[in-house]
């Protein structure tokens, strides 16, 4: 796999390069969904459906590490995009060192509050009698290794935003490729249950964090930095924070979102309506994949590239992703809604849970290949330094439109209502999506216009001089 650098992501066909990252991308992401669908697989498996209900109570907690590692990976990565397009390696590298500073200390202010009460953190997200146990079981261990994760995700960004695709690809696939088997030993054979789904966890995302630290300390990044760069730069941080702060405020909004759907599904379902929401919840992490990893492989190519101002490279990356996206997602829509059981069955063998599973999925996943566009358009928002579309973007579906749909809609509808509120929400935001992305398209292609005509001006320009002289010496 050829590594990607300045001249690469400068000169190389768009569609090679989204190529290029776009497979390691995709492994990387593969592995990572892999963590929370592996666990469920062998908790359904060896547990029980109570014991999903207790993992899928915790998940809006679980994923607010994601809001650190997005806050300081995502804003990093853009950030450092446009300077090294920009050709500041100074600044790059002082952001790099930034990110590290921003996680550290986010992630550990995050774990000490969950620890604080895990037990009042369980009750608040609606443990039943029967869920209680599984659900603070899981959430302590998770917890105590919350910084690994988030440290995990942010460093794969920033690996990536410097050009190098292959070490985020290694460090999951090796995180991965070590929690399946310890998932085996802990709940298989040493009977662990959602503890050992959580240590299993754990560990592995520690070495997947050792991985990615050796990579600076002893291997050939492409940017490195100094001790001298974790020093917090105000304005530097700011700036991360910023475009990061649209990216967490997804994670932040979906655990919101999480948190509503839970409660309302266990008030109108019970606590089998709540395993089979976590079922599709696992499901639906796979449908919504190929967008997310085309939007890791855009990131660095479209920020970049505007820094450098190469609009229309910037323009054909957004189009050809686009069509990706949206191709990819109506496929994996019709495999899923045409034979959601199958789906079901890979989690749990359960007749009750896959009735109502495979109703349910019909209905939550009906637009689901419209999500391929709205991931796209926050990640050129974000890439491109525009907070508050890249904001409004990420945080509207979950918050403008899913949460009240799913506060309104049981009332008429019971519990088919919880499912009806994700098709609705998904194309509202889809809607709001390309209404924002569209102005930005069009004036990426009118500064296009205008480089092109200035340097056809300057050609020709230099053209005529160049007839100037050699006519002077004619007629000398």
């Amino acid at each position: 796999m050829k590594k990607m650098d300045k001249k690469s992501l400068d000169s190389d066909r768009v569609g090679r390069l989204l190529i290029m990252f776009a497979i390691p991308a995709f492994i990387s992401m593969a592995v990572h969904t892999l963590y929370n669908v592996v666990d469920t697989i062998f908790i359904g498996q060896y547990v029980g459906r109570d014991a999903i209900g207790g993992l899928t109570l915790v998940f809006p907690i679980q994923i607010l590490s994601l809001f650190v590692g997005m806050l300081a990976g995502v804003g990093g990565s853009s950030l450092i995009s446009r300077l090294l397009g920009a050709d500041q390696k100074y600044k790059a590298e002082r952001a790099l060192g930034n990110s590290f500073t921003i996680t550290f200390v986010l992630s550990v202010v995050l774990t000490a509050i969950g620890l604080a009460n895990v037990p009042l953190w369980c009750h608040l997200l609606g443990a039943s009698e029967a869920t209680m146990s599984y659900a603070a079981d899981y959430l302590h261990i998770i917890l105590i290794g919350m910084f690994f994760m988030t440290f995990s995700f942010t460093l794969s960004s920033l690996i990536r935003a410097a050009g190098n695709a292959k070490v985020p690809m290694i460090g999951m696939v090796l995180s991965a490729a070590l929690n399946i088997p310890l998932d085996w030993v802990f709940i298989g054979l040493l009977d662990g249950g959602v503890k050992g789904a959580a240590w299993a966890t754990v560990i592995s995302q520690i070495v997947g964090v050792i991985y990615f630290m050796s990579y600076y300390f002893v291997g050939k990044p492409e940017l490195s930095f100094a001790f001298r760069d974790l020093k917090p730069d105000w304005k530097i941080a700011r700036e991360i924070l910023i475009i990061g702060f649209s990216a967490g405020a997804m994670v932040l909004s979906g655990s919101a979102s999480a948190i509503v759907v839970n409660r309302t599904v266990i008030a109108f379902g019970g606590d089998l309506a709540l395993a089979t929401w976590g079922v599709l919840n696992r499901a639906m992490m796979f449908a919504v994949m190929p967008s997310i990893v085309i939007g890791q492989a855009i990131q660095p190519i479209v920020g970049f590239n505007y820094g450098a101002r190469r609009f229309d490279r910037v323009l054909r990356v957004i189009k050809i992703s686009g069509i990706a996206a949206t191709s990819i997602g109506l496929l994996v829509f019709l495999a899923v809604y045409f034979n959601p059981g199958t789906v079901i069955r890979i989690f749990i063998d359960d007749n009750e849970l896959i009735d109502l599973g495979t109703h349910a999925a019909r209905l939550v996943f009906l637009v689901m290949y419209l999500i391929g566009l709205i991931n796209i358009g926050a990640t050129v928002f974000q890439s491109i330094g525009k907070a508050l579309p890249a904001f409004l973007s990420t945080v509207t579906r979950s918050v403008l439109f899913l949460i009240p749909a799913i506060l309104i809609l049981p009332r008429f509808l019971g519990l088919d209502g919880v499912w009806w509120a994700f098709p609705i929400s998904d194309s509202m935001t889809f809607v709001l999506v390309l209404g924002m992305l569209i102005p930005v398209l069009l004036e990426m292609r009118r500064l296009n216009s205008e480089q092109k005509i200035k340097s056809e001006e300057t050609s020709s320009l230099g053209t005529v001089q160049k007839n100037d002289i050699e006519s002077s010496g004619i007629a000398a």
